[in-house]
C-alpha cells in the first residue's frame, strides 16, 4: 500500500489541470483525484479516496464496463457521455453532464479517468464574449457620456441665463423644466463616469464585513416581508481590494434582487441568500487561479426575464419599467477591477448571482 501511495505522488500536477481527473484501481477503487474533480463534485479528496470511482456518477454501468475493458486490455481507451453526482444543495445545477475518457497507463491495474464538461468551453468563450463586450461598453459609455457631458452645461447654462431675463411667470417655469432636466442627465453621466472617475482605493478587505454591511442596508429598508439568510465559510482569507467598490456591487445586485422580490415582499415571503465559499483551482477570464471566494447571491424572485437575459450587464439594459439599466453594469465593472467575473443563473422561484474573485 505505501508503495501504491509514493507511486501516486507524482500525480499532483494534474491539480493544475482544468479538467477533472482521477485514478481508479482495477476493482473501482479511487486511488487519485485532482482538486478539480474534488472541487466540481463536492467532496473532499479523503472522502474520495476512501470510495469507488463508480460512485461519481449518477449511472455507473457504463464506466463499469469500460474500466473493466481498458483493464482487460480489450480497449485501450473508452469513451462515453454521463451524468456527475453533485451536491443536492445546488439545485438544478447538481446535474452536470460530462464525456468520460478513460484510458490505460503504465500500470496495468490501474486507468486513468478523464471527465470534462460538456458545457465548459462553451462557458469559457461566453466568459471571454462577455469581457470583451465589457469593455467595448465601457469604452463606449466613457466616450458618449463625456460627448453628452460638454453640450448639457451649455444648455444648462443658457436656460439660467434665459430664466434672469424673462419676466413671464410661464416662461420662467419653462426655464426650470429645461435646468431640471439637464441636471437629471448630468446626474445619469455622473453615474456612468463614476467608475472612471474614483481612485481604485486598496487594502485588507474580509468579504463577510461586506456582505454584513450589505445585509444591514438591505433589511433597513425593507423591515418586513424580507429573510437575508447567511450562509458563510468563515475560513475564507482576507484580500487585497477596494471595500467601497465591493460593498457598491454587491449593494447594487442585493438591490436588482428587492426590486424583483416585490411581490414576495407584499406576500412576506421573500428571500435572499448570501453564500460564501472557496474555490479551489478554477478558471474563469481565461486564468487559472489557485484559490478564488465564491459570493452566491440569491433570490427566490420570479428570474430574469428570457428576453434580456444575455444582455442583463449591458449599460441602459433593465427588465423594469423606470430602471436605468446601470446597477449590474457597475457591479460587472467593480469586480473586473479585482480580476473577477459575475455569472447569473436564473430560473423562475431562483436566481443567483456568483462572484468570482481571485484569493491570495
Amino acid at each position: 500500500m505505501s508503495g501504491e501511495h509514493e507511486a501516486l505522488e507524482g500525480f499532483d500536477a494534474f491539480d493544475y489541470l482544468a479538467t477533472m481527473v482521477g485514478i481508479g484501481a482495477a476493482d473501482g477503487r479511487c486511488l487519485f483525484v485532482n482538486s478539480t474533480l474534488e472541487n466540481l463534485i463536492g467532496q473532499s479528496r479523503r472522502t474520495l479516496r476512501r470510495g469507488s470511482v463508480f460512485d461519481w456518477l449518477v449511472d455507473p454501468t457504463r464506466l463499469r464496463e469500460t474500466l473493466e475493458s481498458v483493464v482487460r486490455g480489450e480497449v485501450s481507451c473508452g469513451r462515453f457521455d454521463a451524468v456527475l453526482k453533485r451536491p443536492a444543495s445546488l439545485g438544478p445545477a447538481a446535474e452536470l453532464p460530462v464525456h468520460v475518457i478513460v484510458g490505460q497507463m503504465d500500470h496495468a491495474e490501474r486507468v486513468l479517468i478523464e471527465l470534462i464538461e460538456v458545457e465548459q468551453q462553451t462557458r469559457l468563450d461566453r466568459e471571454e464574449r462577455a469581457h470583451g463586450l465589457a469593455q467595448a461598453n465601457k469604452e463606449l459609455v466613457r466616450n458618449l457620456a463625456h460627448e453628452i457631458k460638454n453640450p448639457l452645461g451649455g444648455i444648462r447654462g443658457a436656460a439660467q441665463l434665459l430664466a434672469m431675463d424673462v419676466q413671464s411667470r410661464e416662461l420662467t417655469e419653462y426655464t426650470q423644466v429645461i435646468i431640471h432636466e439637464a441636471d437629471r442627465l448630468q446626474a445619469l453621466v455622473d453615474r456612468l463616469l463614476a467608475p472612471h472617475r474614483r481612485p481604485h482605493v486598496v487594502g485588507d478587505v474580509n468579504i463577510h464585513e461586506i456582505c454584513e454591511r450589505v445585509r444591514s442596508l438591505v433589511m433597513a429598508e425593507y423591515p418586513r416581508g424580507l429573510t437575508v439568510e447567511r450562509d458563510y465559510d468563515t475560513s475564507i482569507p482576507e484580500f487585497r481590494g477596494d471595500r467601497e467598490q465591493l460593498i457598491q456591487a454587491v449593494l447594487n445586485i442585493a438591490h436588482n434582487a428587492t426590486q424583483a422580490l416585490a411581490e414576495r415582499i407584499a406576500a412576506g415571503d421573500a428571500e435572499i441568500v448570501l453564500r460564501t465559499r472557496v474555490a479551489r483551482q478554477v478558471t474563469f477570464g481565461r486564468k487559472r487561479f489557485r484559490l478564488a471566494l465564491e459570493l452566491h447571491i440569491q433570490d427566490n424572485g420570479p428570474g430574469v426575464p428570457e428576453d434580456i437575459r444575455d444582455r442583463i450587464f449591458h449599460p441602459l439594459v433593465s427588465g423594469r419599467e423606470n430602471g436605468s439599466g446601470l446597477g449590474l453594469t457597475l457591479a460587472q465593472t467593480f469586480v473586473q477591477q479585482h480580476q473577477g467575473t459575475i455569472e447569473c443563473d436564473s430560473v423562475p422561484g431562483r436566481t443567483v448571482f456568483k462572484l468570482l474573485i481571485p484569493l491570495p
